[in-house]
């Protein structure tokens, strides 16, 4: 089916827990857009499987990826199709991931959304860039932090603002951050 849209609204418990590991804004409605679907339960856990163009959005990120598999906990009648949701578990986007969250945006091969531990982790050529500050960082893995603006990147490459001249015959230099020394 192209685009299959499907609104989950049924997650709504789950989607606080979930959007909550990123921002603790006023919940949004989670809106998930692929061309496929295949979603699975057991009495314990829902697995959904989505393929091609996904696009989750939530409160104050959105991801968009090739693939998508989405783990959540199921509570109640266990006889029911889909069943109720109590949390997300685990997120794994792969395949040209995108994360937006604000003014930071994430690009990788894979992620890994953690609401347990409070984190997501950056796989495959990650690269964190800040647009409030002009800030890159780039490494071969990138865990960011829930309620903060951390980065725990390993084998890292960044990129920032020009400092300003410190040495000895320093003059003002446009785009740096402050007058020259020499002053």
């Amino acid at each position: 089916m192209k685009s299959l849209t499907l609104l989950l609204l049924c997650l709504i418990p789950g989607v606080a827990a979930a959007e909550d590991i990123i921002n603790p804004l006023v919940p949004e409605d989670t809106i998930l857009t692929a061309d496929s679907l295949d979603m699975r339960s057991t009495a314990t856990e829902t697995i959904a499987l989505c393929l091609g163009n996904v696009v989750l959005k939530g409160t104050n990120m959105q991801i968009t990826c090739d693939r998508l598999e989405i783990r959540a906990t199921r509570v109640g009648d266990r006889n029911a199709t889909i069943g109720e949701f109590k949390g997300f578990k685990y997120l794994l986007a792969e395949g040209n991931v995108r994360l937006v969250q604000g003014d930071r945006e994430a690009s990788c091969g894979r992620a890994e959304v953690l609401p347990e531990e409070e984190k997501v982790v950056l796989y495959d050529d990650p690269v964190v860039i800040d647009r409030s500050s002009d800030f890159i960082a780039a490494g071969s893995k990138i865990t960011l932090f829930r309620g903060e603006r951390r980065l725990l990147v390993e084998n890292p490459k960044l990129t920032a603002p020009p400092l300003k001249d410190l040495g000895p015959d320093a003059t003002d230099v446009p785009g740096t951050d402050s007058p020259s020394a020499a002053e």
